[in-house]
């Protein structure tokens, strides 16, 4: 069975409580927990309130930031990194995303050399936790103060290099759903993945990126739910929608046109099967 799950940066607008009370109302199965609102509510309080509403955590965003590109140190990042470990194991969810943090001046040999580091440090952490780090590469136009990671090859080679059952990817429809080769690779990725960040577009991400309902822009998303579910997929679809098209939405219809469309993927997926 499919997973649907909303991320709470969709509700951009709502604080925890109203995404936690309005997701159980729409009967919204998980949430993608946005660390940032998390803590502004107050992390204990949020963890209980969770766990009375009945909400599944899908994943959780975000840790790292290892190579400085967001100012901190590279300790920081690891000290940070190892409080979102342990936070994702309180939420009892088993995937935490993770951005490297961009070039930041370094060499892509040495960005690289610093994210292993970085991991081979806290995957035993996560690996005790039963927390999976879900690295999550992003479309290059958009990925410069997030991650050097821009390619799902790149990336993926990565986590077999360091051959962890505790590492694992992020798939985003919109940083890669317009590659016309992409329905051919889906099946090689989804033994790696953890979870699938799900959105429409227009067009290939810019700068900032313009994220919009799912089943509104021209991304192939009945092929690329079809062939992850296809080739075995069976986490959540986090849906993940931001930017101008959505930024004066009603998000109560949004959820309701998400959990629409949701269905509507599956429906055209089994059909497939």
């Amino acid at each position: 069975m499919v997973r649907l799950s909303i991320n709470e940066l969709t509700t951009y607008r709502w604080h925890f409580e109203e995404d936690v009370e309005r997701y159980v109302a729409a009967e919204i199965p998980a949430v993608g927990v946005w660390r940032q609102k998390l803590s502004d509510f107050g992390e204990d309080k949020g963890v209980e309130l969770l766990a009375d509403s009945g909400l599944k955590v899908s994943n959780l965003l975000w840790a790292g930031g290892f190579t400085g590109s967001d100012g901190r140190s590279y300790r920081d990042g690891l000290d940070d990194a190892a409080e979102a470990i342990r936070l994702a194991a309180a939420l009892q969810t088993d995937s935490l995303v993770v951005y490297s943090g961009g070039r930041s001046g370094h060499t892509h040999n040495h960005a690289r050399r610093i994210l292993r580091e970085a991991l081979e440090t806290i995957l035993p952490l996560a690996e005790q936790q039963g927390v999976n780090l879900a690295l999550e590469p992003m479309h290059p136009e958009c990925a410069a103060e997030w991650t050097f990671l821009t390619s799902l090859e790149d990336t993926l080679s990565l986590i077999k290099s360091l051959n962890h059952p505790r590492l694992k990817l992020v798939f985003d429809s919109y940083h890669f759903g317009h590659d016309p080769a992409l329905i051919a690779r889906l099946p090689e990725l989804v033994k790696h993945l953890a979870v699938v960040h799900l959105a429409d577009g227009h067009a290939p991400p810019g700068r900032e990126q313009n994220r919009t309902p799912l089943g509104t822009g021209s991304l192939p998303l009945r092929e690329i739910v079809a062939a992850l579910i296809t080739a075995g997929y069976d986490g959540y679809f986090d849906v993940e929608i931001f930017g101008e098209s959505v930024a004066e939405a009603d998000y109560a219809e949004l959820l309701e046109h998400s959990k629409r469309a949701m269905a509507d993927l599956c429906t055209c997926a089994s059909s497939r099967t």
